[in-house]
């Protein structure tokens, strides 16, 4: 996280667990418009959670990476089932929610600067876009591989967004040629009347992930699909 950030994700997710006057959050990117997301979804419940969420925490074993963990929600599923659960997140004010949550293993920490190795590693609600760009991905995977256990797993969803886009006359896509590649977006965030920095994230389709994680050394496989373009893929080696 940039000296310059602001932490509003994680200062909404704070503020909704210590029940201080929280607000919806406001997303807009750049392919989409303002939208109001409720904090109090990112405290949802297992049964509460998408079908993706739910078979990739059922998948989890051995001592589990949560990356990107926000609110916590996985984590503490996986705690309450007496698994060993070390969730990150670059967000100061989110990491400090997960601890009176109740996780015992929570730390403000980048993938980066993870040195032991894990069975599992989670990167749920999109968590692969944090490489930001499909220029990063294959660092990001490199990263990811050192630090996984022989016949460990990486377990991710995602969604292609190519659905996004409006067809030009002949039936293809119409892609701002700006972006490298069509799944990259970039992030606004606002909070109770305040703007963040803006930032890099990533959508990826599952033919491009795959190329990818086989070019880093990985097998690669499609565990589920979604009602809407999102998939859930896992990893291993």
């Amino acid at each position: 996280m940039s000296d310059k950030t602001k932490d509003l994700f994680g200062k909404a997710i704070l503020d909704y667990q210590t029940d201080n006057n929280p607000q919806d959050l406001i997303t807009e990117t750049s392919i989409s418009e303002s939208d109001e997301m409720s904090v109090k979804y990112l405290f949802r419940s297992f049964r509460e959670m998408p079908q993706i969420e739910k078979l990739a925490l059922e998948m989890a074993k051995g001592h589990i990476l949560d990356v990107g963990c926000g609110a916590g929600s996985h984590s503490l599923y996986l705690q309450d089932r007496k698994m060993h659960v070390t969730a990150i997140d670059i967000s100061p004010n989110a990491i400090a929610a997960c601890k009176l949550r109740g996780i015992l293993d929570a730390k403000v920490s980048d993938i980066n600067h993870i040195t032991d190795n894990f069975d599992t590693i989670l990167l749920l609600m999109n968590g692969a876009g944090m490489c930001g760009k499909l220029k990063n991905l294959p660092k990001f995977l490199s990263k990811l591989k050192s630090i996984l256990l022989p016949g460990g797993q990486i377990l991710l969803d995602s969604s292609d967004i190519i659905y996004m886009f409006d067809e030009d006359d002949d039936g293809g896509k119409w892609i701002p040629s700006e972006n490298d590649y069509y799944g990259e977006v970039v992030f606004h965030i606002s909070y109770k009347g305040e703007n963040d920095v803006p930032f890099n994230w990533m959508y990826i389709d599952y033919q491009t992930l795959e190329n990818a994680a086989l070019q880093a050394g990985f097998k690669c496989e499609m565990v589920s699909q979604g009602e809407h373009y999102d998939y859930l893929a896992r990893l291993s080696h």
